[in-house]
């Protein structure tokens, strides 16, 4: 199983790219692959080929409209079955005894 953690843009298209970044989301939600935002890119976990297409559509989508476009890619495989998105985090809170505050604006 795969924890694939990307951003991507495309460059020279100004300082915002949040309207870009939000038609990228679009379609990683409607994928149906199990995946987490972040304010410097999104997780998300699936097989290889599954995650790798998800990366490649979302490119796709982005180099139709835009002649240069950055992917940055992080990638962590390891063999088992799927929900590390989640239970990695968990396991972290159960060695510290307590719940972290994962986003700013959320109760500890």
């Amino acid at each position: 199983m795969v924890l694939l953690e990307f951003s991507i843009a495309p460059v020279g298209q100004g300082e915002s790219v949040s309207a870009h970044v939000a038609r990228v989301l679009d379609v990683i939600d409607r994928s149906g692959i199990p995946y987490q935002l972040t304010p410097m890119g999104t997780i998300i976990e699936g097989e290889w080929a599954d995650t790798m297409g998800l990366v490649t559509r979302c490119f796709e989508l982005l180099a139709a409209e835009f002649p240069r476009v950055a992917v940055h890619i992080k990638v962590d495989y390891r063999a088992g079955p799927e929900g590390r998105l989640i239970s990695k985090t968990a396991k972290v809170e159960e060695l510290l005894g307590r719940r972290l505050k994962l986003r700013p604006d959320a109760a500890s």
